[in-house]
């Protein structure tokens, strides 16, 4: 029998599931932004919450493979890698949308795990709250809690979304618990008409249970309490433009020292190279033959026409006003003999939003016109406003559409090429040095665009976002993609290059011996002892071949 058709047997009305049948599943549910799309027998989409315990009995009785998506835009990553053992079964959680205002003076906020960025922000905006949403560079539509629960961040002033996390609701797949709500010990010992303690206070009474929810196959999250950054009194976006390629290492002192000893008033700081300016900024100009890489001719003339520098420092600046105006000359100090600054509050910007929006839409005013318009955007992104504005990048190297952000961007629907190396580096001139020359080295041997953004969260450790960009449409690049990210992979991991987050498919290669992984191998057998919940997502399991070594 179909998995379909036992479970349309075990659902009644009252359970309010719809279930979506293998074809439809697979074109809805299965598209990537690194393969063919992933075959899926079945998708759950349920509206209650309680529901959850139910399915997790049947995947335990029935035998099939269960795989939780919130919104299920993991663009890169993949939000999971089916196995062939046994029916794979899609549970949709993305009905799941209820924001709860936990604490409004503390700015506390409970949500479901369908709650995407736009409908946080659109009830914030309704109720009147002042805060920011703990946006991302992937839009609108998606979602808060599985960003948190993937240790993701941002660029407001609340950066790391897991830390800002204070309690945690799940059910957990063990057949004898799995109909029965996880809830931390404060929650129980709480015996008032109130949760508050549970909810404002991270780190409950006893082992810290809710951090084994992160990027594992432990557990359904249905619910998250996150605590959000206030609005600032004033703010200001700085942008340091460094001209000249040897100053690279003065701007990585600079970035440093600012993130050392201004750390809450000055938020996390990009630094990205002209290539990756080049993506964002404008097509690329072998768009009809994506095998083709930029010349240095190109990126000359593309850097010149638009005045793009070698690196581009973005940053924000949080506070009263006084401190936003002193921080603002000091870092235009300290940066004077580096490149030039310029500010988002500046009267320059404003004069030149003003004057360009009233004149004639000619070629060279639609073009500035469009450049402070995506300017906007980016200082929209630092106060905690969701938009599209980092979206375009994965369609690069997409011949057959040009993106347009007055539509939603869907990467993995409209096929796009894009695979993550995301890795850990220490933060010191000459290992980020060690790592552009490791990068620009690399990746043009598999047709790839050495795209680099250093995204610097503190001053002693930074990670680098490096978007492997291709053309779906051919295997060869989807190919050349893989071992391209393989290769970063293991050699970075010699020079110390540690990826903090993998794909579905690089999850498979982590090695299963290592004692961590044995660890939570036990912990996997404890709370799913028949492996039914989103089987190998960082678990590896000990008979893989070849398994890649971080040590060696």
């Amino acid at each position: 029998m179909h998995i379909i058709d036992a479970l349309k047997k075990q659902f009644t009305l009252e359970d309010n599931v719809l279930l979506i049948e293998t074809k439809e599943a697979t074109e809805h549910y299965g598209k990537t932004t690194f393969s063919t799309p992933v075959n899926i027998d079945c998708v759950i989409i349920i509206k209650k919450e309680i529901t959850i315990g139910k399915v997790l009995k049947l995947a335990n009785a029935l035998q099939f493979n269960l795989y939780p998506v919130g919104t299920n835009r993991n663009w890169g990553y993949g939000s999971f890698n089916v196995c062939s053992d046994r029916p794979n079964v899609i549970l949709d959680l993305g009905q799941l949308c209820e924001i709860t205002g936990t604490d409004k003076e503390l700015g506390l906020v409970t949500l479901g795990p369908g709650v995407t960025q736009k409908q946080l922000y659109e009830f914030l905006i309704k109720n009147n709250w002042e805060y920011m949403v703990p946006v991302t560079g992937a839009g609108p539509e998606a979602g808060i809690v599985s960003n948190a629960l993937e240790r993701g961040y941002g660029i407001t002033p609340h950066n790391d979304h897991f830390y800002a996390c204070t309690a945690l609701k799940a059910f957990i797949p063990h057949p004898e618990l799995c109909e029965r709500q996880y809830e931390s010990a404060l929650s129980s010992f709480d015996q008032s008409d109130t949760d508050f303690i549970d909810k404002s206070y991270k780190w409950g009474l006893g082992p810290y249970i809710d951090g084994l929810f992160t990027q594992s196959n432990l557990g359904i999250v249905s619910e998250m309490t996150i605590r959000l950054a206030p609005k600032p009194e004033y703010f200001s976006a700085f942008y340091l433009r460094v001209f000249k390629e040897e100053q690279f290492e003065k701007t990585v002192e600079l970035v440093k020292d600012i993130l050392k000893n201004y750390a809450g008033i000055v938020g996390s700081i990009n630094l990205m190279d002209r290539r990756r300016l080049i993506s964002i900024t404008t097509e690329n100009p072998n768009r009809f033959d994506s095998n083709v890489l930029m010349s240095e001719q190109q990126i000359q003339d593309i850097a010149s026409k638009n005045q793009l520098p070698y690196w581009l420092v973005v940053g924000s600046i949080y506070g009263d006003k006084e401190v936003v105006k002193a921080t603002k000359k000091m870092f235009k100090r300290k940066a004077k003999t580096i490149g030039t600054v310029l500010f988002s509050d500046s009267k320059r910007i404003k004069a030149a939003t003003y004057f360009f929006k009233r004149l004639p839409k000619v070629t060279f005013v639609k073009k500035i016109t469009a450049q402070l318009a995506s300017l906007q955007e980016g200082i929209d992104i630092m106060q905690g406003i969701p938009n599209q504005v980092a979206l375009p990048l994965p369609y690069w190297r997409n011949p057959r559409i040009r993106p347009n952000k007055n539509n939603e961007l869907s990467p993995s629907k409209d096929n796009c090429g894009l695979l993550w190396y995301a890795p850990l580096i220490k933060m010191t001139a000459s290992s980020l040095n060690n790592f552009v020359r490791f990068i620009r080295e690399t990746t043009p041997k598999y047709g790839i665009e050495p795209l680099i953004t250093f995204t610097n969260l503190k001053h002693d450790c930074v990670d680098s976002t490096v978007p492997i960009v291709f053309d779906l449409h051919q295997p060869e690049q989807i190919k050349n993609a893989h071992d391209c990210l393989n290769e970063l992979i293991q050699k970075g991991a010699k020079y110390g290059f540690v990826p903090y987050r993998l794909d579905v498919k690089q999850q498979e290669n982590l090695d299963a011996e290592h004692m961590f992984w044995q660890t939570t191998n036990l912990i996997k057998d404890a709370f799913d002892p028949n492996r039914i919940l989103s089987p190998g997502r960082y678990n590896p399991i000990a008979t893989k071949e070849n398994p890649i070594n971080l040590k060696d």
